[in-house]
C-alpha cells in the first residue's frame, strides 16, 4: 500500500486548526508557512512518501 502525502496542503491544514483554535497565533502560522513553502520549493520537496 503506498500512501503519499503532500507537505502544501497538510501544513495549511495545520495552521488552519490552529488560527481557529488561538486567534492570536495568526501572525506566526503565516510566517511558519511562508518560510516553509518557500523551502519546499527551494529545494524540491514535493511530498513525503510513506509505504
Amino acid at each position: 500500500m503506498n500512501i503519499t502525502v503532500n507537505a502544501g496542503p497538510l501544513i495549511s491544514l495545520i495552521a488552519g486548526i490552529l488560527i481557529l483554535i488561538i486567534p492570536r497565533l495568526l501572525n506566526y502560522i503565516v510566517a511558519i508557512y511562508l518560510i516553509l513553502i518557500g523551502l519546499i520549493g527551494l529545494f524540491g520537496v514535493g511530498g513525503l512518501h510513506t509505504t
